[in-house]
């Protein structure tokens, strides 16, 4: 009985590797003969080259500038979830030109009018789709507006995506859950952004939003850490142009009043606040109450109240 071509392909592999195993150099007759990077069988005694098998995996075609290497290459763009069809889709270029780069006929521009509307049209075959369409380019929206990476949105996206298919968003406002994955995602990909600052840029209302997030990640079960004020230093730091002496300090502040339990139950922007004003008198580059307020989004009682505690921690009260 003949055997399967698999378990002869495997007996060949077996004969191929044993072969190679006692192979020995004609240099030196020595039997340690390794594979390199490169797929090439090589002495390790002597360096010489018993065997090349080098299999180039890149593209047949050279390109010396992105214009060219952009005009070369025969693949899209990647998978995304930041778009509804995950950028599967056909595109109609908004151009009215062939491919030599000729203008087209009225009746041509006509027909290709009609095709892009209805290209439009059937890439969202349902409510459903619609709803993430838009929901995704809310959420792409916000987050250029915060400037967070690339990550977070993919993060966010994928989180919408879950509720949708756990049936969360009825009876909430798409807008609400698209910013409530966002400020989700911001929170699980340590990007220091608080609910005020995506408030800012969200079509919601604050209270809303931290409603529909509470909701989301207990429904989800997003598993996120408290946040750490020491993120926000860098940030606020900048904003203030303070020197990394100030940054400096006030992470130790932080460090040493988190330790004796004054962080719990305060706010992680007005906390890194407060730590920021302190060590900017201790190290001699002075900014007043509302200059840090403003920049941290909070007010000038919550600096003084955290403040005063951070001092007295500190021992210098």
């Amino acid at each position: 009985m003949e055997r399967p071509s698999r378990q002869r392909q495997q007996e060949r592999d077996v004969e191929q590797v044993s072969d190679e195993d006692s192979v020995t150099c004609p240099e030196c007759d020595s039997t340690d003969i390794v594979t390199d990077a490169d797929q090439e069988l090589v002495c390790e005694d002597c360096g010489l080259v018993l065997d090349e098998r080098t299999i180039d995996r890149g593209p047949e075609w050279r390109a010396f500038n992105h214009s060219e290497r952009q005009s070369k290459s025969r693949v899209g763009a990647p998978i995304t979830e930041t778009m509804h069809d995950k950028g599967l889709t056909t595109t109609i270029d908004w151009k009215d030109k062939d491919a030599y780069g000729r203008s087209l006929s009225s009746e041509k521009r006509s027909q290709m009018h009609r095709l892009r509307k209805w290209q439009e049209r059937i890439r969202t075959k349902d409510a459903g789709e619609r709803n993430l369409q838009f929901a995704l380019s809310e959420i792409d929206r916000m987050a250029s507006a915060l400037g967070v990476p690339r990550s977070v949105r993919e993060v966010a996206s994928v989180i919408y995506r879950r509720a949708l298919s756990e049936d969360l968003i009825r009876g909430r406002s798409i807008e609400g859950v698209a910013t409530a994955a966002l400020y989700a995602a911001c929170r699980q990909e340590g990007i220091p952004r608080s609910l005020d600052e995506v408030a800012e840029v969200s079509r919601v209302p604050q209270k809303e939003i931290g409603r529909t997030y509470r909701y989301i990640s207990q429904e989800l079960g997003l598993e996120l850490k408290p946040v750490d004020p020491k993120q926000f230093v860098p940030r606020f730091a900048s904003s203030l142009e303070l020197s990394e002496e100030v940054q400096s300090k006030a992470t130790e502040i932080i460090d040493v009043s988190a330790e004796q339990g004054l962080l719990s139950g305060k706010s992680p922007t007005g906390f890194a606040a407060a730590a920021i004003y302190a060590a900017s008198l201790l190290c001699n580059e002075k900014k007043t109450q509302r200059e840090v307020a403003d920049v941290a989004q909070v007010t000038e009682v919550t600096i003084r109240n955290r403040y005063q505690e951070q001092i007295e921690a500190m021992g210098f009260r």
